[in-house]
């Protein structure tokens, strides 16, 4: 068995226990010592009894276990002779080491002792001959240090003499600086001197320096001046002892005057804009904003407040008062940028510029926490920007639906409406995804006051949307004119054509809607998912900013009541024309029918017109047609009664009551009908609900006056010859059937004498119009 058997840990405690009893003066110290003498684990302390062991090793092991203990201990006694063997050898190496380290340190040593005695003998030579040149030199020493001092004498006093002349070529070439330096370095001779000796050199100075003074205090107050060279000016007197606490105020009062100079333009602006979306551009984009005129006199502007803080060591809170009315003034500036319609490029330039800005003026006065303040005030001019930009596309959407109240005349597109609703799609789809990549050039933007406003933006936007989809949907309802129900009645009762280009804008809304439903909101939620994740500054409490849930159930509730909007917008104009066609004339006097009635012809166009609106806007749906025989339904006839049986048996002829009775006994035996059922986003479901209800309309107006049989008869007449022309425009044949025999039955229960026509000369009549039709539009026969 080798050392490899035993594990690592064990062997390290083994070699650690040899260590210290090698070392170690006290036995009774070694870590391993136990007062347990009776535990097998107890080999390996001083206090070992090895009696004892054996009698408990062999009551707890059996004989295998003595083996397997016996050749253990084996192992460990030869392991234990091979560390020690190791260790002897290892401190053997290390003796005969230092006993090397010592032979050689005698051999390098000797010698030295000899050489160190040279050395001194050498120095002490250099040291006598030092002294010796220093004796020879000394009083020639101390004549030339006594001529240096006069010669420095003698050049103060020149400077002296010369000072008047050198502050009047400052004077002259507006040097003040040198000239301050030169009189306050005169300041301690005059002082000193200048009531004896240089008494006339003094006052000339003072004559000169009273000149500066009334030229340095012009300066400080002159507009033409600068900033920077106003505050020279009041450095430069506060050097001169002059009293400049007096002008705090005034010098104050200038800079805050200069702040209107400071305010941004809106051609830097558009400049700097140009170069930030210049791919090319936009790592010089810094240098650019620096060399602009609004770089330089903000920078200006902050080297005074630097001056004017140096001047006025107390004015620290006007200084924090000025910068920040700095930052507010360009963030109202932005706010009123940010009503026009502008892009996120022209935004980061103005905000690039502010920020540009605020870091010089937090590098002179960081007291003033300049770019936390501004970034509360840049809240609420991004904020301002997204609700701005909403704006503006709820206003494009608008005008992309406005364009559909121009009359058909006016119309450039043979399909008005079609081309209204396509681009009002893409106003709302391309706008929609155009804003959210506007927003997104923020998003990406690295200015360090657009990345704290991250969270913000991604809130802002969500809850822009949201907002938005609501407005438009009351956007939507001020377009059909829900909102205004008595003006629309009155426009219905007057019939303009305006009025029907109203009705067709309500039904590019109500399509609208369902695209937006369908479409728009999925694509959109998905880019704000992809790119607009995150935010929660507004707290999870209030929800999540954008829920499209809401909003697709907010457009689908819109699109069902703008499609019953223009069906009863259209159905009221249609009873208009009825309304006059069964009010003016006297049926109880009218005369005996010659041809269809003319308001036959406009209830068809009103129709067609209708359709024409359907077939821009709205697609076609399954075609299929329902006859009486597979119709169903549970909506019958209010006719089919008892009482109206009574009624119609009391008529005044024999063979109008025949008739009526046949007919009433064929109806008993008709299925129901289901009269009114969902409305579709189709074609033929809208103009089939539509023609239902001015059937209906014209039942009512039926019932409403007395015909005698020659007004029964023109009804009978016009109901026949509709009922070809409008089933081939439905697509349920059989309520249509049903509608206008009901329309005929309330005439005849109407009617003093109700004798219908005779078929053939009924037949004669509608050939009759039908040719005349064919005349008079050979194209669409």
């Amino acid at each position: 068995m080798g050392t490899d058997d035993v594990p690592l840990d064990d062997k390290a405690k083994r070699m650690r226990d040899l260590l210290s009893s090698f070392y170690s003066p006290d036995p009774s110290s070694t870590p391993n010592a136990s007062s347990k003498h009776g535990a097998l684990d107890a080999i390996n302390t001083n206090s070992f009894n090895a009696d004892q062991y054996m009698n408990l090793l062999v009551q707890k092991s059996n004989l295998e276990a003595l083996l397997q203990r016996h050749v253990e201990m084996a192992a460990e006694i030869k392991n234990l002779d091979t560390d020690l063997q190791m260790l002897v050898y290892e401190n053997y190496n290390k003796f005969i080491s230092a006993t090397d380290a010592i032979k050689r340190m005698k051999s390098n040593i000797v010698g030295m002792e000899a050489n160190m005695e040279q050395l001194l003998d050498k120095i002490m030579s250099v040291q006598s001959r030092s002294d010796g040149v220093n004796t020879s030199l000394f009083e020639k020493r101390e004549h030339i240090e006594k001529l240096h001092r006069t010669r420095n004498l003698l050049r103060k006093v020149q400077f002296i003499y010369d000072l008047p002349a050198r502050l009047g070529k400052c004077i002259k070439s507006e040097a003040y600086a040198d000239a301050v330096k030169f009189y306050t370095g005169a300041m301690p001779i005059f002082k000193a001197y200048g009531d004896s000796s240089f008494q006339d050199c003094k006052r000339a100075s003072e004559e000169a320096v009273a000149i500066i003074v009334k030229n340095l205090q012009r300066k400080l107050f002159s507009d033409s001046e600068s900033i920077q060279a106003r505050a020279e000016a009041a450095v430069l007197l506060k050097q001169l002892d002059f009293p400049v606490d007096s002008l705090k105020a005034k010098l104050l009062e200038k800079l805050e005057q200069s702040l209107g100079d400071l305010q941004l333009k809106t051609d830097e602006l558009e400049n700097v804009t140009v170069e930030s979306t210049d791919p090319s551009k936009q790592g010089k984009v810094s240098d650019s904003i620096r060399s602009t005129p609004h770089e330089a006199s903000v920078r200006e502007f902050a080297e005074a407040i630097c001056a004017y803080r140096v001047i006025f060591p107390d004015s620290e809170k006007q200084l924090i008062t000025l910068a920040q009315d700095l930052v507010i003034k360009h963030f109202e500036m932005t706010e009123q940028y940010v009503k026009r319609r502008i892009s996120s490029a022209n935004l980061l330039g103005v905000l690039r510029t502010i920020w540009t800005d605020v870091l010089l003026m937090d590098e002179i006065l960081c007291e003033a926490v300049l770019p936390d303040f501004s970034l509360e005030a840049a809240q609420v001019a991004v904020k301002q920007y997204v609700a701005s930009t909403f704006t503006h596309l709820l206003q494009d959407i608008s005008d992309a639906l406005l364009k559909v109240n121009i009359s058909p005349k006016e119309a450039a597109e043979e399909f008005p409406l079609q081309v209204a609703l396509e681009a009002s799609k893409k106003a709302v789809l391309q706008g929609s995804m155009d804003v959210l990549l506007d927003f997104r050039q923020l998003l990406d933007d690295d200015l360090g006051l657009l990345v704290k406003l991250r969270d913000f933006i991604i809130d802002w936007v969500q809850e822009g949307f949201q907002d938005f989809f609501r407005a438009l949907d009351d956007r939507f309802l001020l377009l059909s004119g829900k909102n205004n129900s008595s003006s629309q009645d009155n426009g219905l009762t007057e019939g303009t054509q305006s009025e029907k280009v109203l009705a067709g804008l309500v039904l590019v809304l109500a399509q609208l809607s369902v695209f937006i439903e369908q479409t728009a909101i999925p694509r959109i939620t998905e880019e704000i998912a992809a790119s607009f994740s995150g935010g929660g500054v507004r707290g999870y409490e209030n929800g999540p900013a954008f829920v499209p849930g809401e909003i697709c159930r907010i457009f689908r509730s819109a699109g069902e009541k703008l499609l019953h909007h223009y069906i009863n917008m259209s159905t009221q104009r249609v009873s208009t024309l009825l309304r006059k066609r069964f009010t003016t004339p006297n049926w109880v006097k009218h005369k005996e029918p010659r041809e269809v009635h003319m308001f036959v012809d406009l209830f068809l166009q009103e129709l067609e017109a209708v359709g024409s609106e359907v077939k821009q806007i709205l697609p076609q749906g399954l075609l299929r047609k329902h006859r009486r025989s597979d119709s169903n339904g549970s909506t019958t006839s209010s006719r089919s009664n008892p009482l109206r049986d009574d009624k119609m048996s009391r008529s005044n002829t024999h063979r109008g009551r025949s008739q009526l009775l046949e007919t009433h006994l064929a109806k008993l035996f008709k299925q129901k009908v289901e009269i009114f059922t969902k409305v579709e986003y189709t074609q033929e479901s809208v103009v089939t609900t539509i023609v239902k209800l001015c059937l209906k309309s014209l039942q009512e107006f039926v019932r409403l006056q007395t015909f005698n049989r020659s007004g029964f008869q023109q009804i009978q007449l016009d109901i026949q010859f509709l009922r070809t022309p409008l089933k081939e425009t439905v697509e349920d044949e059989a309520a249509i059937d049903f509608l206008l025999d009901e329309v005929i039955v309330a005439a005849s229960e109407r009617c003093l004498d109700p004798i219908p026509l005779e078929p053939p000369i009924l037949d004669r009549l509608i050939q009759a119009k039908l040719a005349k039709s064919k005349e008079q539009n050979p194209i669409a026969s």
